[in-house]
């Protein structure tokens, strides 16, 4: 199938049109263009194109500094290609995660990032080893004083840093929260959120439910995805899951949303793991019948 490509640039004065034509003469006939800071995780065109491919697709850069500014965001979304069944190859990059030299120059880099992050721990405990022979201790003073500003301080840096790490993730589960809650029940949701997500990314029920609760409180999420979710029938329990999916991707495929029921591990209406685009397109016809789908 034809690759996909992702053309990004930073300012308004630059244009994408370059890279948008280098990915046209690669073979990519879908070419989604964002205009946003290569630091920022949260692309919400980056985003819709994680979710948009499925298995088999590929994501196709000119470089992968306009995909990603860091080894450690590159590697966390060709995680969640890989996740998918997907790949990516960079065209002006050793990268092409499809053939063996490309995987090699991806270990390599992997191991590059290890290596770097076990230097940065040897520094920092033979910094500290050091302090402590010259006798200074590590720390707050005004922790260890137990000083009530001192407290308040450390207590609203770390609300601040949970914040950020919330809002690094927004995009993973806020808007299924936004569409799903409160007409489908927690344990629900929580499957269609870590369905597209790598193993290590995937949401507990009390972390998801903590993060929506403060989203709440600051106004970034209505007061009504908190309300308690009403009894459904059993029959319809599946209906919904998939208007759910169709909902967050309306061009998403039917094969495409085979992988995803899979990947939650939903069994079909006769048990089965396995399943087809048929038993997928019967599901949507009764979502829509249902009023599942806008």
């Amino acid at each position: 199938m034809p690759p996909i490509g992702y053309a990004r640039v930073s300012t308004e004065d630059q244009t994408p049109l370059p890279q948008s034509e280098a990915l046209k003469t690669a073979g990519c006939v879908e070419i989604f263009e964002e205009q946003a800071s290569g630091g920022n995780r949260a692309r919400p065109v980056l985003a819709r194109v994680l979710e948009r491919i499925g298995k088999g697709d590929t994501l196709v850069v000119v470089r992968i500094d306009r995909l990603a500014r860091s080894l450690s965001h590159l590697l966390e979304v060709i995680e969640r290609l890989e996740a998918k069944g997907a790949f990516f190859r960079s065209i002006q990059d050793p990268i092409d995660t499809g053939s063996p030299q490309g995987k090699f120059t991806l270990q390599v880099l992997g191991a590059a990032a290890e290596f770097e992050r076990a230097l940065i721990r040897e520094r920092t405990k033979a910094g500290l080893a050091s302090a402590r022979t010259k006798g200074r201790v590590g720390g707050n003073p005004g922790l260890r004083a137990k000083d009530p500003a001192a407290l308040r301080k450390v207590r609203l840096a770390r609300q601040d840093g949970y914040m950020e790490r919330l809002n690094q993730t927004a995009q993973d589960w806020v808007p299924h929260v936004r569409r799903l809650r409160p007409d489908m029940a927690w344990e629900d949701v929580l499957r269609v959120v870590n369905g597209p997500l790598p193993h290590d990314r995937h949401w507990t029920q009390s972390r998801l439910l903590r993060a929506v609760n403060v989203y709440v409180r600051d106004g970034f999420l209505p007061a009504e995805v908190l309300t308690r979710a009403g009894r459904r029938e059993t029959d319809d329990r599946l209906p919904a899951i998939v208007a759910a999916i169709k909902g967050a991707d309306p061009d998403i495929t039917l094969q495409a949303i085979c992988s995803r029921l899979e990947a939650m591990r939903e069994r079909t209406p006769r048990g089965r793991t396995s399943w087809q685009p048929s038993s997928v397109k019967m599901l949507l016809e009764r979502a829509e019948r249902l009023g599942l789908l806008d």
